[in-house]
Parts: C-alpha cells; structure tokens; sequence
C-alpha cells in the first residue's frame, strides 16, 4: 500500500468528492489561490475554478452563514477554519443554525456541511490558539464530531462526512498535516460513529483519540517490553460516541484508561467514564483513570508545554496503577 501525507489524504477525499458530486465545494480563508495554509487544497483552485474553490475574507461568523445558507438551499459546503480556535467566532452558526434547523423545521430543512480545519495545540502558539474543542462540540445534539489520527481514517471519514446529510464538525491537528500513512489508491469509505481497535491486548485498556493517540501507542509499547499487554482504541468519531466497543474491551481487560488533550471538567473522559461504569461495572478490576490536560490555559514557555500535554511516561505509570503494579 501506498504511503501518503495527512494533508494529501484529505486533498484527495476533497477531490473525489468533488468529482463525484458537483454540489460540493470548499470555501474558507486561503484555500484558493494560496493553496491552503496547511497546503490541504493545493492545486484544487486549478482544477474546480474560483466558483467552487473559494478564498474568503477573515470573518468565521460571516463564510459560516454563508456556508450554512448554501446547505439549507441543496448544496454540500466544506467550510475549512484555520484553526477551531478561530472558529469561536462562527459559533453561532454553528450552534444555532446548523445544528438546530432540521429539528426546528420539523424535518423539511436540513444542513448537510462539514466544518473542518485543525484543533488543539501546535505547540507554543500560546493560550487562544491552544484549546482542544472536541468536548465543546460534542455537546451540542445535531452535530456530528469526528477526530482523526492519521491519514487513512481521515480520509475515509472526511468522504463519510462530505456525503452525510447532518452538520459535521471535523477536527485535525497542525502538527500531523505531515504525517505519513498507508492509505489504498481504491476508494473507501470509513462509517461514522465506529471506534477502532488499533492494537489488540489483554491487561489493560487506552482509549484516546487525535493527536494523543501517540501517547497511547507509545505507551503501549513500552507496556509491551515488560510484559503489559494494553488493547488500544481511537475514538475516530466522538459524537456519535462508540461506548460499546470501548466496553467490550473492558470486558476482557477490566481495567479502563483514558488519554485525552482536553480539560478536565465535562470532557470526552467523563462522558465515557460515566457509560462504562455504568453499563460494565461488574467487569472493573480498578478505577477507570484519565489523563487530560491541567485545568488551566496552556501558556507559551517550552517547559509548561510539555508539563501541560498528556505524555507516554505519565500514561504508562497510570496504567501501572490502575493494575496495582506501582503507587
């Protein structure tokens, strides 16, 4: 199989998309005659035309609307934010326009768009341009979060979300864009709302999603060299949330870690904590734990960076704990 970057897989999901369905287009600040800031839609200005491939001015609230109105009137926008960051600014839209119009038409209108670009921290950028926003979203009924970690699952979900009927948010990450991964040259499409098992274990179970599923992985391999066995598992869609493979895991390991950049209080870990104890109680050996990142903005100082992201050897101890190896 072939090995391209994260960006080219997104490009190529936007392209066959696009191909396929003349409803659909891209709109957002320098995806045209830039190429992107992240380089994602380099070259699709030439080949769709300035109709479909559109720059637009420094105005999230302003392009949002847009796209949502192009949405509720047929077509199939792909909005792309700089960073989610910056996309506090379309909140509104967002929340209580594409989220709530097929419930508030009582099923006649609808907004199939996808709104897309990366999220979290990129390193030191600073506080207002560090924050993870899976749990924001999540939160809201009428949406669909998808978070990928690599290039064959975004492009996948990206062509799943590009076809979806209800409003998608779409979450990447900065430093990935360069990542390489194997992805088929045949189309594929991966289903919304399926976590997946990206490594099979026995002792333990982690669960994160993003860009932490490094962590996990990480630390999973260094489980490995003393013997641990820890079964991984990328959330890939956050809502709708997979709770049942995540609990058929837990099922054969009884122990339940979660790796997550988001804050603490009302995140993705709490929601999934309280579905496993309540559904699996009877098959935990140990507390579920989590690792998220402190309660507090992230400041720009390389050593509060890496004091503030979640890493392998916090993980791999609080894997030790929660199978009473280490206090």
């Amino acid at each position: 199989m072939r090995q391209i970057a994260f960006r080219q897989a997104l490009r190529e999901a936007l392209q066959e998309e696009m191909r396929r369905d003349e409803r659909v287009f891209l709109m957002g600040e320098e995806v045209a005659e830039y190429n992107g800031a992240y380089k994602v839609s380099q070259g699709m200005l030439d080949e769709f035309g300035a109709k479909r491939v559109i720059d637009t001015p420094i105005a999230e609230l302003g392009f949002a609307a847009i796209g949502v109105g192009a949405a509720q009137n047929g077509l199939r926008p792909v909005v792309e934010f700089m960073t989610w960051n910056f996309a506090v600014l379309a909140l509104d839209q967002i929340l209580n326009t594409a989220s709530k119009m097929l419930a508030m038409s009582g099923g006649q209108v609808g907004c199939p768009i996808v709104f897309r670009g990366p999220n979290g921290s990129a390193g030191q950028l600073g506080a207002q341009h560090s924050t993870a926003f899976e749990s924001y979203y999540a939160n809201i009924p009428g949406l669909k979060v998808v978070s990928v970690s690599n290039p064959y699952d975004a492009k996948g979900l990206l062509k799943a979300a590009i076809r979806d009927d209800d409003p998608v948010v779409f979450m990447e990450s900065e430093v990935m864009y360069g990542e390489l991964g194997d992805v088929p040259e045949e189309e594929y499409i991966i289903p919304i709302g399926k976590a997946d098992v990206k490594r099979a274990g026995k002792d333990v179970t982690i669960v994160s999603f993003n860009k932490m599923m490094k962590v996990a992985l990480g630390a999973a391999e260094e489980l490995a060299k003393e013997g641990i066995e820890a079964e991984v598992i990328d959330l890939r869609t956050i809502r709708p949330l997979d709770w049942f493979t995540i609990l058929e895991s837990v099922k054969k390991t009884n122990r339940l870690v979660i790796v997550e950049e988001q804050w603490p209080f009302s995140s993705i870990s709490s929601e999934i904590t309280y579905r496993i104890q309540k559904e699996g109680f009877d098959y935990l050996d140990a507390p579920i734990r989590r690792i998220t990142a402190p309660d507090a903005p992230m400041h720009y100082a390389p050593n509060l960076v890496k004091l503030y992201m979640p890493d392998i050897e916090r993980t791999v101890k609080l894997v030790k704990e929660v199978m009473y190896m280490k206090k």
